[in-house]
Formats: C-alpha cells, sequence, structure tokens
C-alpha cells in the first residue's frame, strides 16, 4: 500500500532527529498533562482509541467532521486511487460487494457483506465465487445499484492508460492472459465485456476464476472494485465528481485545496449493515504546511489528520506534552528496512549481507526514524505485525532487539571474514531525499558499519523518480546500490497482498521492480504457490509465518522498525478506533461527533 507523501513535505532537520526522539520519549512517558487520562478538555486519554473504541456511545447524528491534510488523494476516482487514506475515506461515498468490518484493531481487518447480501458462495475447488445484492441499494439519483454496475465498475481496471494507478490485482487474477481490452476498446460485437464475470440477472454477480486464490475475497473488497454506471462514467475526470453508492455524495471539490460531502438523501440505513452515517457533512481542508495544519488541529479548529500518517515533529511535542490525551500511537501495518540487491557484489553473498545486519546499531536507527514513540518498536523481522502469520519482535533470528540490539562488530567481522573480505568493503547506499527521515536513518547506518569496516556512500536520488531509479534492476547495478532504503505496508493484511511483490521472482520487472533483494528462491515460489490455492485460514496462516522465516533466512533485508505514529483525535469525536484494516488509520466510516 502507498503512503501519502506527506513526509516529504513535513521538513524535519535531521540534525535534530536524535533530539525530537528523546523529546518524544520524555513525553510519552511523563504524566503531568491534563489531558493523559482524559479530563476536563473532553479528551478521551492517550491510546484511548487503540485498538478500541473511544467515547463509543457519544456520537450524534449531525454536525460537519472536519478533516485536514497536508496531501490530497492521488485520485478520489474508485478505480485510480492507491493511497491508503483515500481508500479509508472512499467508503463514504464508495461501497463494495463486501468490505471491511467497522470494529477495531484485528476484526477490523476480517470481511463482512456490504452490497452482498452475504460473503461469496464459493465452489468449483476456489474457482468461482457467486454474490447476490442486498435489497434496497441505490445509487445517489435513487435508481437501483445492479450487478452490472459493479461488473463495469471493475472492468475499468483493465482501463489502464487512462484509469492508471491503482491496484492491479482483480486484472492480474480474473485475466492473467491480459486477453479483455477494458471497456472502452470492448470490440467484441455481444459487448458482454469481461467473460470472467457473468450477470445473469440484476441482483446476481459470479466470478469465475481461471485459477484459484485464497485472497480473492479481500481483493473484491478494495475500493477498485466499487460499482460504477456506466453513463456517469466521465473517464480520466471521474475523480473530480465521483457518483455516490453510499451515504455522502460530492458536494463541491477544488483539488489541493477543499473537499465537501453532504448526506445522500437516497441513501437507506436498512440497506447497509457497515455505515451509521452519523455526520450531516464531511469536510477536508488542504494545507501546504503540516506545521500550520497540526497547530489548527491542536487550536481544536479541524478533528483529524486524513493523511493519518503522524504529526510533524514540531506538532506532536507539542502535543505529547500539552494534549497527550488526544493521541494514539498505533502501529502503522509498515515496516520500515534496508534492502540487499544480491545483483550488487558482494550481497550476492549471504555472509556480506548479515555483516551488515549483525555490524549495524539498531537503537541508533530506531532513533533516527523517530524513537519508540514516532518511529516504532526495533524491526526483527519482514511480516508486519497487522498480517496474520506475523510473530512481531518474537521472531527475532539475528536478536537485533535482543542482544545485538546496538550491533555485534565481533559477530559482524566473523561474517565479513565468510564472504571473503575480512577487512570490509565499500558501497553504496541508495536513498529518496524528499524523505529526510530516511536520509537520517541511512546517516545511522553509514555510521555503525564504518566500525566493521564497510565503507558507505550515500547517494540521495529524486524521490518522484522512484520507479526508474531503485525500480529498474540495471540502474541499480550500475550504480553499485548495494544497500536500499524503503519501507512497505501491505494492500491487504495478508502475506500475498504485503509480499508477493517483494519476495517473488515473477514480481521481479524492469522498471517498477519492488523485489529490491532480486529473490530468486523457488522454495519462496513455491510456498508462494501453495498460499494462493490454500482455502483454510489456519493453514494460510502457517504458510505466511513459513515464508517470512526463508526471507529471514535469507538474510536480504535489514528491518528497522515496526512503524508506529503519533496521530492525533479531537476531542469533538465519537466511535474513535484504530484498524488493521487500514493499516493502523483510524477508521473513518462511523466517527461522529460527541452529543
Amino acid at each position: 500500500m502507498i503512503t501519502q507523501r506527506t513526509t516529504g513535505r513535513r521538513k524535519q532537520a535531521v540534525a535534530a532527529a536524535a533530539v525530537v526522539a528523546a523529546l518524544l520519549s520524555t513525553a510519552a512517558c511523563g504524566g503531568g498533562n491534563d489531558d493523559d487520562g482524559g479530563s476536563k478538555s473532553g479528551a478521551a486519554g492517550f491510546d484511548a482509541a487503540n485498538n478500541k473504541v473511544a467515547q463509543a456511545d457519544l456520537a450524534k447524528k449531525g454536525g460537519e467532521l472536519k478533516f485536514a491534510g497536508a496531501q490530497d488523494a492521488d485520485s478520489w476516482d474508485t478505480t485510480r486511487g492507491y493511497y491508503g487514506m483515500a481508500w479509508n475515506f472512499m467508503r463514504y461515498y464508495s461501497r463494495q460487494l463486501v468490505t471491511n468490518k467497522a470494529e477495531p484493531g484485528a476484526k477490523g481487518a476480517e470481511i463482512t457483506p456490504d452490497l452482498a447480501s452475504k460473503t461469496a458462495e464459493i465452489s468449483d475447488d476456489g474457482k468461482t465465487y457467486t454474490y447476490t445484492l442486498r435489497d434496497g441499494v441505490t445509487w445517489e439519483d435513487g435508481k437501483p445499484i445492479t450487478s452490472k454496475d459493479v461488473k463495469y465498475g471493475i472492468e475499468r481496471v483493465w482501463a489502464q492508460d487512462v484509469l492508471s494507478g491503482g491496484p492491479i490485482y482483480l486484472q492480474q487474477v480474473l485475466d492473467p492472459k491480459a486477453e479483455y481490452k477494458g471497456p472502452y476498446k470492448d470490440t467484441s460485437k455481444d459487448k458482454l465485456g469481461l467473460k470472467a464475470i457473468e450477470t445473469p440477472d440484476d441482483k446476481t454477480i459470479v466470478f469465475k476464476l481461471p485459477e484459484a486464490n485464497a485472497d480473492f475475497e479481500e481483493m473484491l473488497a478494495l475500493t477498485s472494485a466499487s460499482p460504477v454506471r456506466q453513463d456517469k462514467d466521465t473517464k480520466s475526470k471521474y475523480g473530480l465528481r465521483p457518483f455516490s453508492s453510499g451515504p455522502y455524495k460530492f458536494e463541491s471539490y477544488t483539488p489541493n485545496k477543499k473537499l465537501v460531502l453532504v448526506r445522500n438523501e437516497n441513501w437507506k440505513v436498512s440497506s447497509d449493515p457497515v455505515r451509521k452515517a452519523y455526520p450531516d457533512k464531511i469536510s477536508l481542508t488542504l494545507f501546504t504546511n503540516a506545521n500550520d495544519m497540526d497547530q489548527r488541529l491542536i487550536n481544536g479548529d479541524y478533528d483529524l489528520d486524513i493523511n493519518q500518517t503522524g504529526m510533524s515533529p514540531q506538532g506532536r511535542t507539542t502535543a505529547l506534552k500539552q494534549h497527550k490525551g488526544n493521541l494514539d500511537n498505533p502501529v502503522s501495518g509498515y515496516i520500515r528496512y534496508a534492502v540487499f540487491p544480491q545483483t550488487v557484489k558482494p550481497f550476492d553473498n549471504i555472509h556480506c549481507r548479515k555483516a551488515v545486519i549483525l555490524g549495524a546499531d539498531h537503537e541508533s536507527l530506531q532513533t533516527a526514524r523517530g524513537g519508540p514513540v514516532a518511529g516504532g518498536d526495533i524491526g526483527t523481522n519482514m511480516l508486519p505485525p497487522t498480517v496474520p502469520g506475523s510473530e512481531g519482535q518474537k521472531y527475532d533470528p539475528y536478536e537485533l532487539a535482543g542482544a545485538n540490539k546496538k550491533g555485534n562488530v565481533a559477530k559482524a567481522k566473523e561474517e565479513l571474514k565468510a564472504c571473503g573480505q575480512p577487512n570490509g568493503f565499500s558501497t553504496t547506499i541508495a536513498v529518496r531525499n524528499n524523505k529526510p527521515v530516511e536520509v537520517a536513518t541511512a546517516e545511522s547506518l553509514q555510521a555503525s558499519l564504518k566500525k566493521i569496516g564497510v565503507k558507505v556512500e550515500i547517494d540521495q536520488y529524486d524521490g518522484a523518480q522512484t520507479t526508474g531509479i531503485i525500480g529498474a534492476p540495471d540502474n541499480v547495478k550500475k550504480k553499485g546500490y548495494g544497500i536500499i532504503i524503503m519501507g512497505w505496508g501491505p494492500d491487504f493484511p495478508t502475506v500475498q497482498g504485503y509480499g508477493l511483490p517483494l519476495w517473488d521472482s515473477s514480481y521481479i520487472l524492469e522498471s517498477g521492480n519492488n523485489n529490491f533483494a532480486m529473490i530468486k528462491d523457488k522454495t519462496i515460489d513455491g510456498l508462494f504457490d501453495s498460499y494462493v490455492k490454500e482455502l483454510d485460514d489456519t493453514k494460510k496462516t502457517g504458510i505466511a509465518t513459513e515464508i517470512n522465516h526463508k526471507v529471514m533466512e535469507g538474510g536480504y533485508y535489514l528491518p528497522f522498525v515496526f512503524e508506529k505514529f503519533v496521530n492525533w483525535r479531537s476531542s469533538r469525536l465519537a466511535n474513535v478506533y484504530t484498524t488493521d484494516g487500514y493499516s493502523g488509520q483510524y477508521d473513518f466510516v462511523n466517527l461522529g461527533l460527541k452529543k
């Protein structure tokens, strides 16, 4: 999943990273402020909404819910959006056959019926999924939502020349040979569209997969599976004014400035088991300066930050000292890490990779990321805590959070001998220039590796050009990028939704590559093949754990942190909680204002 590029806007002094982390640690542990446990200001208390519901029974009907943001969505078109916060917000005006449960923590990652009357009837050894639409589901003009509308909305994913940017899992699973040309180029005489989706009547939709995929229903819960009515499809302009199937509709939108949603009078609460639709109005105001935005949040002018990537250092330091009861510190679902391309010598040798893993000072890396509060717990493996199969810090094969947390020079030098580089070697770290916290991380790694004789140069590249720089294996090899600093979060909370683009050999691309380590491991590929065919949840979890172990045993990654954020919620908010369904963000869909 893509995080908004908010961090780049939130300019923070690299040199001050350690100071900020120390302040955060002190503030987070401190008592002393009025809002710590919920108080006269009406704040619910520190971490009161972290995987649990704060102000649970206090939501009223009515009022204006006010979002602020330092970055607009990549697109409000349900087919094109790929920012996690956009998927979260889209549930106000779009519905899917199934969606994430509106519940805190791990429950929020579970699938529940939405437009469909129940979850799929699965047959044909996991290759056929059948749904029936529930009664009373309508568009904003009162016309019924039909199975053909759902099919058409999904078919738009094939129009990548016009509607690029969003996830394409459905395209890969339903049409792996890329035979369908998309709704705008369909020249077939019958105009029946994608053959893998059948609509025998207006209430029934049947998906016929060429091969079974255990996460198919997770893919249908993404907003890219939202219905779109063909007569309302404005193609590339649809993101400016999507046609609503949910409880709210667009009133006005000025990109990068303001978005206002108002009630959809034709939405029926009786047709929607997920959405409560408490506010009368939902607004988003966009700022060019994150510090200004954070101050306005603290002042009470807005209720929460739509971007959900944590407060800026200045804002969070003030908030932790003076308004701690308005803050939550969730695990984000993202892992920040260094990865070692095997095409760049000497990282083709596992012992050289292990030397860097063991030689790094993991406490220093955590501090560079923002410390235990704003950065996260020391990362010990590559499966996020929000993904089934994760063992969290319990699985720590290199003792990164234990005996080796400050780095182990002696063991690192043993690995250097084993890889034929007893005196160390030279390499280059590639890091995005618009991510100050990543630059700080690179400098921390550079300093600790010097102690084991590994000399590191840091190459800061244009973060907007990631696809053609670190995403192009030939360029990585040419530039000698032995270490790449990156981060990743799940598109949906499974090992496939997280790890397939990172670790499966079939996902190595000439451009836009994410398998930076260039992993070509038949065992890992085979485990993914087994996973997508396995329908038993317990067995799927076991396979996910095994994949993570194989990745860590290969020494391809140095995880920095299981990322955490410090997020603000106003004292006006009710029914507020974080959810694993959206990687530790607040679940927007049923937020309300207090009575």
